[in-house]
């Protein structure tokens, strides 16, 4: 769950449980509805790893040892996801170590997505008070010393936890861990040395990329407190379906309608690319439901040179409403065909299983 070596050192399992729970937190995954439940399973793993009794019971028995040892979490006391992460990392989640993530949500056309683009997005994200140039104090007034943490910055807090009761070294509320709270606050901040802002920023879409996935651009989100670097801005890019294909990974799939007459004779057919159209040579003979691929007309591999191929499903269409003179020559074909024009070289099964890829594509 971590992705740590079995050997891996206390530090080691605390810095990628730290990761771990960044990427889950939810100013990142508010899109994502299991974040929660995949933070308490980071959470538990975390619990059992950073116990040397219980980590060395999960070493021997795996989850059984410890069950049968009484071992459980217990999350249930806990309101949102929010308790979970101050439990483990104290009030000023991860604020302390830097500025907070922003995520943003940007749409784009299926050709952007093939080719790479850049794209504006807008956010909106916490900015440094050029008022106060971020020290929270009306210019010219003086700062004093924080009366609740004596200039520390930091309390010593006792709570209960999911790891017992601990002692723990909190940010102090009163200060926000500077240590010195300004005698007449800031008016354009009220004395918190950050605003929100809006902000732009143009984004290098790279060419391949995939619907849902994530772009992070470090040091665009919020601004930490003083010395501490700033969030990331993940950006989730959202590709816009085209009618004309479905994606199956780098491969695009199309499908063409083909008269009955000329799948049996045989013909060439525009079909579409992502880039305009080619034509594709249709075998005499070809039946309803087969695939024909043009090399190198799908996606692009992400950050690789070689690219996809374009799927074909052929649509033979059987001609409706025939004209009196149609039905005449259809009738003449027809008595003409012998055994040699219809036999399948396809099993039953063969035939079953292009036919409901075919409904399905």
């Amino acid at each position: 769950m971590l992705g740590v070596e079995r050997q891996a050192s206390e530090q080691e399992v605390k810095k990628a449980f730290r990761a771990l729970a960044r990427e889950l937190h939810p100013d990142v995954n508010a899109h994502d509805p299991a974040a929660e439940e995949k933070f308490k399973e980071a959470a538990e793993a975390y619990e059992i790893l950073s116990d040397p009794d219980r980590r060395a019971t999960y070493d021997r028995y795996g989850h059984d040892g410890l069950r049968s040892g009484g071992y459980a979490p217990n999350f249930e006391g806990f309101g949102s996801i929010g308790d979970l992460f101050n439990a483990f990392f104290g009030g000023a989640g991860f604020g302390a170590a830097q500025g907070g993530d922003v995520a943003v949500a940007v749409e784009i056309e299926l050709a952007q997505a093939a080719n790479g683009d850049t794209v504006e997005v807008a956010y909106e994200a916490v900015d440094r008070c050029e008022h106060c140039h971020g020290n929270g104090a009306e210019p010219g007034t003086p700062i004093e010393t924080c009366e609740r943490c004596g200039g520390a910055g930091q309390l010593q807090s006792v709570s209960q936890t999911l790891l017992g009761q601990m002692v723990r070294t909190v940010v102090c509320d009163r200060c926000g861990g500077d240590g010195k709270i300004p005698k007449e606050p800031c008016g354009v901040c009220r004395g918190a040395g950050q605003v929100k802002a809006s902000r732009s920023l143009d984004i290098e879409i790279p060419a391949g990329i995939a619907d849902g996935q994530r772009i992070r651009m470090s040091g665009h989100g919020s601004v930490g407190p003083a010395g501490t670097p700033a969030g990331d801005l993940y950006v989730l890019v959202g590709v816009r379906a085209d009618e004309r294909f479905v994606r199956e990974g780098d491969d695009l799939i199309t499908a063409v309608d083909l008269p009955a007459t000329l799948a049996a004779l045989g013909t060439t057919v525009e079909v579409p690319t992502i880039e305009g159209s080619v034509e594709l040579e249709v075998a005499p003979g070809t039946q309803p439901g087969e695939v024909l691929s043009v090399r190198g007309e799908g996606m692009p591999a992400l950050r690789r040179s070689r690219r996809g191929d374009l799927r074909v499903v052929v649509n033979v269409v059987v001609p409706r409403r025939l004209d009196a003179e149609q039905r005449e020559l259809l009738e003449r074909l027809d008595g003409t065909l012998g055994e040699e024009n219809l036999r399948s070289q396809d099993s039953l099964f063969a035939k079953l299983r292009r036919a409901l890829g075919s409904q399905a594509a």
